[in-house]
């Protein structure tokens, strides 16, 4: 697998969170940090700086403790949230508009069959992603941490039965139009999975970016305030990563808990984006 230099440099970045995060409370400089993902200070800099636009000890500081609960009482109500930021109750993320539907009941019954899939696998500010996309939408989205053949086949599971062919040029431009955020870009995507997980993914879509909320913040907006462990699993089912923003779904108690796609990627996506709505 060729590895390109916005790859790598992503990995270096997700390694400094990490040592950052362990070392926090000791403030370590930024020699230091350098020196633990094998960069000069000035180039890390630079690096992390164009990533996220702000310093790599600004950018922890939006994934203390503190300043989650602070975020997650501004987002307590996800819907004032939502109209506070601009966004319809049809949901808005990033400059994207973006409007999502399921497969019917006799299509969820037959697993797919007959969907034709065009799938490809490309470079983001999170590392490499799947993207697979049919004519009625984007029906997968997933982040590489390993092996690209093994999320291939994950994609292939759930869509099982669908016709699959990889198009890099075709899906190469959606991911610019997400990733680039485009203003012009409306985006559709096509999910499959039970009502209530639907009923889900639609909160989800309501969360602003730079914003947080609770897995009891979500069990409320879906009217099952005691079905946490059912919302837990569908949160968890999301197979539109960033666009259905799982991401920003963490504890009540301002941990940032776990991500099917590693929780330092979650870390990255939740600083990332509160560095770019502050800035």
């Amino acid at each position: 697998m060729i590895v390109s230099s916005q790859n790598i440099n992503y990995y270096r970045i997700e390694q400094a969170i990490k040592y950052l995060e362990e070392n926090f409370q000791r403030q370590p400089e930024l020699d230091e940090v350098a020196e633990k993902v094998h960069l000069s200070p000035f180039h890390f800099q630079r690096i992390f700086s164009e990533w996220a636009g702000i310093s790599p000890k600004r950018f922890l500081q939006f994934l203390t403790v503190d300043y989650l609960k602070q975020k997650l009482q501004e987002s307590k109500n996800l819907s004032e949230a939502a109209e506070s930021a601009g966004l319809s109750s049809q949901s808005r993320v990033y400059d994207l508009f973006t409007t999502l539907e399921a497969v019917t009941p006799q299509e969820y019954k037959m697993q797919g069959a007959g969907i034709n899939i065009e799938y490809g696998i490309h470079e983001t500010p999170f590392g490499q992603c799947l993207i697979g996309v049919t004519e009625r939408g984007i029906c997968w989205l997933s982040f590489i941490s390993d092996e690209p053949n093994a999320e291939v086949e994950q994609m292939k599971t759930h869509w099982h039965n669908s016709i699959f062919h990889q198009n890099q040029t075709f899906t190469d431009g959606i991911i610019r139009s997400i990733f680039n955020k485009s203003k012009e870009a409306k985006l559709h995507l096509f999910v499959k999975g039970t009502n209530f997980q639907i009923k889900v993914w639609d909160a989800l879509l309501k969360i602003p970016t730079g914003s947080v909320t609770t897995y009891q913040g979500i069990a409320e907006n879906v009217n099952s305030p005691r079905a946490m462990q059912a919302v837990g699993s569908a949160v968890g089912s999301n197979h539109i990563a960033y666009l259905i923003p799982c991401h920003r779904v963490i504890r009540k108690d301002g941990i940032l808990g776990e991500y099917r796609w590693s929780s330092t990627r979650k870390k990255s996506m939740i600083g990332w984006e509160m560095a770019k709505q502050a800035g």
